[in-house]
């Protein structure tokens, strides 16, 4: 993990990115466009984004102006809950492909673990994988129940599980049930939507680091062994974001911020989600 474009290797052998863009609340056309082009320019090789953000199209539109080769990229989409099902699934990935403009997909997520229809959309996504159209098949959202639900009928185990994941919730069961059976956790919002800006542990260590907060937390991360995908819109911030590489937190300071758990959610309940 000492560059922007250290890996993970997966269960099945591909190599993700540790650290990633994230595009949630982006807004397609020129916004979600400049991001992903400072982002690709920056460094970073993993960009994530989902049916429902409605960026797919704005997302593709930067990787063909970014002028990278698409197999140093890394690209996650998500099937949304209205297409979930094993026919519907299909139709919805072929969707999200023709609007990023790609051949094939490098990750391939269940966005939120509807019932009675995520095992129908997992077999859907195995197929895919089968097919060779996404390198690597996962999940959103999942808790343990679900993933031992969902295992008990697969052919082939997720190889990553993306949850809201920050020092306000540190998943500590779901994150070693996760490492048990080799899936990758993954956080989405991992500085809690911005509410941990401005927290007195963090600064402490921050100005010892000489850090922002925010880079204290995406370090935290990457410690942790989390795949991280901090969302921004401006240059500067995809830029500081990206900058942890020139530091590392002691045991002291990791452990400080695991204490700050209040198993607290910015996001929705995936056990209470209205789906």
């Amino acid at each position: 993990m000492n560059n922007l474009q250290s890996t993970t290797k997966l269960a099945n052998g591909v190599e993700m990115p540790w650290f990633g863009l994230g595009v949630f609340k982006v807004e397609d056309g020129q916004q979600v466009i400049d991001s992903v082009k400072w982002a690709i320019n920056a460094g970073y090789k993993s960009i994530d984004t989902a049916k429902i953000y409605e960026n797919e199209e704005g997302v593709g539109q930067a990787i063909k102006e970014a002028g990278v080769p698409r197999e140093d990229l890394f690209i996650t989409t998500k099937v949304w809950n209205a297409d979930q099902g094993y026919e519907s699934t299909l139709e919805a990935f072929e969707t999200s492909l023709n609007k990023l403009g790609l051949d094939y997909l490098d990750l391939y997520l269940i966005h939120w673990p509807v019932e009675g229809k995520y095992k129908d959309t997992w077999r859907a996504l195995e197929k895919l994988y089968k097919d060779g159209k996404v390198k690597a098949i996962g999940v959103s959202n999942f808790q343990i129940h679900h993933l031992e639900d969902l295992m008990k009928d697969a052919e082939i185990k997720p190889m990553v599980n993306q949850v809201e994941l920050h020092p306000l919730l540190t998943q500590v069961e779901l994150r070693d049930f996760c490492k048990k059976n080799d899936i990758q956790i993954e956080a989405w919002s991992p500085l809690a939507q911005g509410e941990l800006l401005d927290n007195a542990v963090l600064k402490e260590i921050a100005d010892k680091h000489g850090k922002s907060t925010a880079q204290v937390i995406l370090r935290w991360d990457l410690q942790s062994e989390i795949v991280t995908i901090p969302k921004s819109i401006k240059e500067h911030r995809i830029v500081e974001n990206a900058s942890i590489f020139d530091f590392e937190l002691s045991q002291e300071d990791m452990a400080k911020i695991n204490e700050l758990n209040k198993n607290h959610r910015v996001g929705p309940d995936p056990d209470n989600f209205d789906f």
